[in-house]
């Protein structure tokens, strides 16, 4: 197993990627090699400084970053010697299995769109970010790799999300919801019931590798047994970072109040054994990155403002997608739908 690590990417590189991929390396013997990419000098003294002399470690050299401000698509030309661009010719070349990447997601996407391509199959490429469900994880399917997205594209979610969540989460029967508006079937826009009359007919079809649940509300997310939860990217994105901050201001809210009064200051520290346990359930820490699914190699995009934690789980999550064989289950099940539809086509017109 090879992975090319973006060691530039994020809020906090190169330290916290340099400290992940040495975790990463102590954990998971399989890696054969980490590719370090991004300004040799700079990472050699982070090395050094946290004690990383792992022989699978390579630094290969990139004399740019995207920063996160900037707009993706345009650096595909102005910075065609970036980490993330780097990184990703090296999966293009072979020389790696998988990029990780916890820089500017505009970037990732542009990139890997760009040197990698689709797979046979799929027009648009999603990323799937998970949720912390009451069942167990729900992925949120596209979460910003194509703002503005047609129903087919959706179709393609639903298949790679089905896949994703059987062959690397060991979901047996994956089941696949359509946000919308309300659970009703005729609720929603033009865009989504369009969408919807897609997935219910492919689930009719008898080829679908999914249950089609139909429609769902925000609060499935979190209550309902639903593994890939579809919507465009512009409205996964906002529902992402809604989520988060949610999840902040509690958190906040919360220690303010225990510190309000010395009782409550006690009951805390009694209960602070729940408290950390929901902490890792609902932190993006443990669940690494998020797989921008659809393209012809493992992409795996991590938060911006990673931790050390977080980007060992990443590299984690690349390896468990190489090793599954995701892309080869996705490509197969979208030529069966496609022999599918040009037998009904046929079948019709007779």
């Amino acid at each position: 197993m090879k992975i090319a690590l973006d060691a530039m990417g994020g809020d906090k590189a190169p330290e916290v990627n340099i400290v992940g991929a040495r975790e990463a390396l102590a954990l998971y013997p399989n890696i054969e090699i980490i590719y370090l990419v991004g300004d040799k000098d700079i990472i050699a003294k982070e090395c050094a400084k946290h004690k990383l002399t792992d022989e699978r470690i390579e630094i290969v050299h990139a004399s740019q970053v995207v920063e996160m401000h900037e707009s993706g698509a345009k650096t595909l030309r102005s910075k065609r010697d970036s980490s993330i661009s780097v990184a990703t010719g090296l999966v293009k070349s072979g020389d790696a299995d998988a990029v990780v990447s916890a820089g500017n997601t505009g970037a990732a996407v542009a990139n890997a769109t760009l040197k990698l391509r689709t797979l046979k199959g799929i027009e648009r490429a999603g990323i799937a970010s998970p949720l912390p469900n009451e069942h167990g994880i729900c992925n949120l399917l596209d979460a910003g790799a194509n703002p503005e997205a047609k129903p087919e594209h959706l179709v393609g979610y639903a298949v790679m999300g089905a896949m994703y969540a059987k062959h690397v989460l060991g979901v047996a029967h994956p089941t696949v919801g359509l946000m919308s508006n309300g659970e009703e079937d005729e609720k929603g826009t033009a865009f989504t019931k369009a969408t919807f009359a897609l997935l219910k007919e492919i689930q009719d079809s008898g080829y679908a590798p999914f249950k089609f649940l139909g429609n769902i509300e925000g609060g499935d997310l979190y209550e309902t047994k639903v593994d890939v939860a579809l919507t465009d990217g512009f409205t996964g994105n906002i529902i992402l970072k809604s989520c988060e901050a949610t999840a902040k201001a509690m958190s906040k809210w919360l220690k303010l109040e225990f510190k309000r009064k010395p009782m409550r200051v006690l009951g805390a520290a009694m209960a602070s054994g729940a408290f950390k346990a929901v902490k890792r359930r609902s932190s993006y820490e443990y669940y690494g990155g998020s797989p921008l699914l659809g393209i012809n190699g493992t992409v795996i995009i991590a938060h911006g403002g990673s931790s050390a934690l977080a980007m060992q789980n990443a590299i984690r999550g690349a390896m468990e997608a190489v090793e599954q064989e995701v892309n080869p289950h996705i490509e197969e099940l979208m030529a069966q739908l496609a022999t599918e539809e040009v037998s009904q086509l046929e079948s019709n017109e007779m």
